[in-house]
């Protein structure tokens, strides 16, 4: 039997995304795995992984917001944003720690955040990263991003080390540029770890290196985890059978709108089921929670 669920690893620094991949497929024994979203190989922390059919449910994690702990060094700007970049620009780092938290008043809530050159962010059909590589003047996408929290952890010139709490999609390198450019200095992410996203915390995952097969069966959690966010709706036999073969049903008035997470008799989960014009539609089903 094939498993399938959510693993939730703890990556080093170092290793990519795809890497997590790999070494995950082993220890499975299958190769229907993917990552939910990337994380840099600088940085370290969680990466949601999905094995088996639950593969089918990791566009439900991307959305969910972070937490990333990073140190930031001031007095110096990078063609990266991190540490692995070339020195675009050199300054003395003369701001006290008040300027500095009135600086990051700025970064807080909606903001507007321009992606770093070296990223896998497409413009013209091309990573921005190639472009970048080649020298090539980019007009870098702006996008509009969510500061839940912003914290001053420590600061001892040059480090300054910060706690983020942020929507999905938001460049911690981006902010780490941006915030030396306002303080006048320069400043790029020196490292980077991420310690939560949506409900889950790094209390909750396996760290890579330690990972086995044995480990890997004993932290699998089951596919529903991916979808724990989402409200929960219980359907009888009849309806889980119906929407399993990709019947529409009529939805009670007070139905949440939008994906719920469908539970049949005995709790057993049968999948995503979206609610519209007073109708559930099967989204994503799931016929079983192993497969062969």
């Amino acid at each position: 039997m094939t498993p399938s669920g959510l693993l939730i690893i703890d990556k080093p620094a170092g290793p990519t995304s795809h890497d997590v991949v790999g070494r995950v497929r082993r220890a499975a024994g299958t190769r229907r795995v993917g990552h939910a979203g990337t994380l840099d190989p600088l940085a370290s922390g969680l990466l949601l992984v999905g094995v088996g059919r639950a593969t089918r449910l990791i566009e439900y994690l991307v959305g969910l917001d972070k937490v990333y702990e990073t140190t930031v060094r001031l007095g110096r700007a990078t063609t990266t944003y991190d540490a692995e970049g070339e020195v675009a620009a050199e300054k003395p780092v003369t701001v006290d720690e008040a300027a500095i938290r009135a600086a990051l008043d700025a970064f807080r809530g909606p903001i507007h955040q321009r992606v770093p050159p070296f990223s896998a962010v497409k413009r013209d059909g091309q990573p921005l990263y190639k472009r970048a590589r080649r020298g090539e003047a980019i007009d870098l996408p702006e996008r509009e991003v969510t500061i839940h929290a912003l914290d001053l952890l420590a600061y001892e010139p040059p480090l300054l080390t910060l706690r983020i709490a942020s929507s999905s999609g938001t460049y911690i390198r981006s902010l780490a540029h941006d915030l030396g450019q306002v303080l006048g200095c320069g400043g790029h992410v020196d490292t980077l770890r991420r310690t939560a996203i949506g409900r889950f915390t790094l209390a909750d995952a396996v760290a890579l290196d330690e990972l086995t097969p044995a480990l890997f069966h004993a932290h699998l959690r089951p596919p529903e985890a991916a979808v724990g966010h989402l409200p929960r709706v219980m359907f009888n036999a009849d309806e889980a059978r119906l929407l399993g073969q990709g019947q529409r049903l009529p939805a009670p008035d007070d139905a949440p709108p939008g994906d719920v997470a469908a539970f049949g008799p005995d709790e057993r989960f049968i999948g995503v089921v979206t609610g519209e014009a007073g109708e559930w539609r099967a989204r994503k089903m799931m016929s079983a929670v192993a497969e062969e």
